[in-house]
């Protein structure tokens, strides 16, 4: 006799009761996920992106990014032209899709001296050969995130850098409403060390960016854990002794002219702000959302 599903829905909670029910269904929708997690992790490989990466290369940076990017750019990718690359490509799709990029990065070797996180680093300057990587661009597929791709690509990155006795760090930028990039870097024990005002310039409009480090091979901030603290107690006690002399010049002004006589003749400089660094970038080198 056949009988409809909802009836035997009903049933089932009548006899087994609704908390337990829906905890099993809960548990098959989860069990279902961590399968469709598990076979696409493992159905994904990482390989240098191809020449023949091109054209879907262009089209997925198009789809994820709000900067349209010069074709020099994917010219100097798929051929490694002063660009590294990865690419994950899952193995499993169907109708000749297997070698389909579904995720990628971008990344480029950079001398320390030259980079902007010279000042962020700790190493023997009197060697020419210090080096980073910077990551470009990173991206996957919308259909494929949430499967832990675009930490592997990352992880990869990691690996090249350490790979290199003379690379120091890791290092990106990310924009600042891109949470679910922070949080990813975060989760892989990157260093928020700067926020740059008005870093991006898309579409007429300013952004800010975060400056994210992973240091390798030894490399670290120029600054200890306690040096950190010694640096900000000594800006505090610059920052009262400046409040306290304005005070001290606004008390005088009301007390009159007779009380200049006393004064000491020592004067407290203010401290100067450092310039801001206002950044835009346009072209495809340094962008990264």
């Amino acid at each position: 006799m056949w009988i409809d599903g909802r009836v035997l829905c009903l049933l089932a909670v009548l006899a087994w009761g609704h908390d337990q029910l829906f905890s099993l269904i809960n548990f098959m929708d989860f069990s279902t996920r961590l399968i469709s997690y598990d076979s696409a992790y493992k159905s994904s490989y990482f390989l240098p992106i191809q020449p023949t990466d091109l054209d879907v290369l262009v089209k997925i940076h198009g789809d994820l990014f709000p900067i349209r990017y010069e074709i020099e750019f994917f010219h100097n990718v798929v051929h490694g032209h002063d660009i590294v690359s990865w690419g994950a490509v899952d193995r499993n799709r169907p109708n000749g899709e297997s070698d389909e990029l579904i995720g990628f990065v971008t990344a480029r070797i950079i001398m320390a001296k030259e980079s902007e996180i010279e000042d962020m680093l700790r190493y023997d300057k009197s060697r020419s050969d210090q080096a980073l990587v910077y990551i470009l661009t990173l991206g996957v597929v919308e259909s494929y995130r949430n499967f832990g791709i675009a930490t592997s690509l990352i992880r990869e990155v990691i690996k090249y850098g350490s790979s290199m006795p003379n690379c120091r760090a890791v290092y990106l930028h990310v924009i600042s409403y891109n949470n679910s990039a922070i949080h990813l870097y975060q989760k892989m024990s990157f260093l928020c060390v700067r926020r740059l005002n008005s870093f991006y310039f898309i579409n007429g409009q300013h952004y800010d960016a975060y400056l994210f480090i992973y240091y390798v091979n030894g490399g670290r901030s120029p600054c200890s854990p306690l040096e950190l603290v010694t640096l900000l107690v000594t800006y505090m006690r610059r920052g009262l002794k400046l409040v306290s002399s304005r005070v001290w010049k606004k008390g005088e002004k009301n007390v009159g002219p007779k009380r200049v006589k006393y004064r000491d003749k020592g004067t407290l400089l203010p401290m100067t702000q450092q310039n801001k660094r206002n950044i835009s970038i346009e072209g495809p080198e340094n962008d990264h959302v």
